[in-house]
């Protein structure tokens, strides 16, 4: 029975030796677009933003951080090597003696495995009689069990918990702020598209108004028309004008704007040319309310609550009584030393401590703290949690809404656009007036735009619908 302890302990001891750690697989980042592209579209976009933005390799920062906080936790279950020694340089006594020992905590039991070895020569004193060993010295194996106390938890195991969990909120806070960067990067590139389709809606209107001037030009020179219809006309054209140098100056502002996400290779912003406008709005990110939400900050909090909770089993823990069992076996090896035949053979000893705090104020004051920290968590996790449903509800509704106006504004443009066609053929044919061409032409461009404007609205509800169920793939986030 003692040899199978031995070989036991011996094996534990043996357990001690870390294996290597498994080479990680790195996934290949997203390739992006060259700033000198054609067009410009939406998905080139989010991904530059996506590895370029400064906020965002901020956050990726931070989560190195806290995957250093994690392997720092995780060195409180390092293995130990240890050495002493010792010897008598002058007096009676002439012993010399050399320990070593290695021990690796047990992450399971709160408790460790150790081995060791030891060997000494010459003489000691009575009260030095542990330190003797056979001729080629004594091994040992042994370990030590949590019965009651830092059985399921201790501050080790507690540490990395609260490490781990750190890590989980560090990649959840990283998410949040790339969602927030790629909303914004979003808002950022429709707002320059819309002023470039504003732009063509305003050019469109000047261009009709330069062709018309010329007609009244040379019908006024021919003296079919009166002076104050050119200058009616002329009017018209400054306004136009004005209203084209105005959406240029957006434009521009907008493409200002942009180049905070649109980064080139080196990291710099890079603001748009205008020639690099796509030819129409890009298409929703997504329409279809999620079956499951995924948003960061509902992880944040459901970590935080289960942290919570762990601390109450560990402040649970410091409750209980301690018993720990330990158990070592030794051998001493080779002819028999100075300290006689009672080194020989198998040493098996088995023992327990028992201890026990007459007092647990401190212990319990902790518990009640942290249930009511684990129910104000469970609260606002279930606040947030209703107020996230409630967002994507009304986002819901927001693109049903937006949904239906398009096509009436669609159904708008097209016979606001065939009024402004009829009245200027009638205007041609001197069945019409100056006003009334200006006044559908301009009628028909602000239906165009309040078109735009819906078309805008809906694709910005589908970012926040993407954004409010945590929809990273659909904002450009692999």
């Amino acid at each position: 029975m003692p040899n199978r302890i031995a070989r036991v302990l011996l094996a534990l001891a043996a357990g001690v030796i870390v294996p290597p750690l498994a080479a990680q697989d790195i996934a290949p980042l997203p390739q992006m677009a060259s700033v000198d592209a054609p067009t410009l579209t939406v998905d080139a976009l989010l991904a530059n933003s996506a590895l370029q933005s400064p906020q965002i390799l901020e956050a990726l920062a931070k989560t190195r951080a806290a995957d250093a906080k994690r392997l720092t936790a995780e060195g409180a279950f390092d293995t130990v090597f240890s050495a002493e020694g010792g010897s008598r340089l002058v007096g009676y006594y002439g012993g010399t003696y050399a320990d070593t020992k290695v021990s690796r905590p047990i992450e399971d039991w709160g408790g460790q495995v150790y081995g060791g070895y030891r060997a000494s020569s010459g003489r000691f004193p009575v009260y030095e009689d542990k330190n003797y060993t056979n001729e080629l010295g004594e091994i040992r194996a042994g370990a030590v069990f949590s019965l009651l106390r830092d059985r399921m938890i201790d501050e080790r195991r507690f540490g990395r918990v609260s490490a781990e969990a750190d890590q989980t909120i560090a990649d959840a806070e990283r998410q949040m702020v790339a969602i927030g960067v790629q909303r914004k990067a979003l808002d950022a590139y429709l707002s320059w598209v819309a002023a470039g389709k504003r732009l063509s809606i305003y050019q469109n209107l000047l261009s009709l108004a330069q062709d018309r001037q010329r007609g009244l030009q040379r019908t006024f020179e021919a003296g079919l028309r009166p002076r104050i219809v050119l200058t009616e006309n002329e009017q018209q054209l400054l306004r136009r004008e004005a209203m084209v140098v105005q959406s240029q100056q957006a434009l521009a502002a907008a493409a200002n704007t942009l180049s905070l996400y649109w980064r080139d290779a080196e990291g710099r912003p890079t603001i748009p040319r205008i020639e690099q406008l796509p030819d129409a709005l890009p298409q929703p990110l997504t329409t279809e309310r999620p079956a499951a939400v995924q948003r960061p900050d509902l992880v944040v909090a459901q970590v935080r609550q289960r942290l919570v909770q762990d601390r109450l089993a560990l402040d649970r823990n410091a409750l209980l009584p301690r018993l720990d069992l330990q158990m070592e076996v030794a051998r001493d090896i080779g002819n028999i030393g100075p300290g006689g035949v009672s080194r020989s053979g198998n040493d098996v000893r088995l023992g327990v401590k028992f201890s026990v705090p007459l007092e647990q104020r401190a212990a319990r004051g902790r518990v009640m703290q942290t249930r009511a920290e684990l129910d104000a968590n469970r609260t606002r996790a279930q606040w947030l949690d209703e107020q996230i449903r409630a967002e994507i509800d009304g986002i819901a509704i927001t693109l049903d809404a937006t949904a239906r106006l398009i096509d009436l504004s669609e159904q708008e443009k097209k016979r606001a656009d065939e009024m402004a066609t009829a009245e200027r053929r009638r205007f041609d044919m001197g069945a019409s007036d100056l006003f009334l061409v200006n006044t559908r032409e301009d009628s028909a461009a602000n239906v165009a735009l309040s078109l735009l404007d819906m078309q805008l609205r809906r694709i910005i509800a589908s970012a926040d619908l993407a954004a409010a169920s945590g929809d990273a793939e659909a904002l450009g986030l692999s």
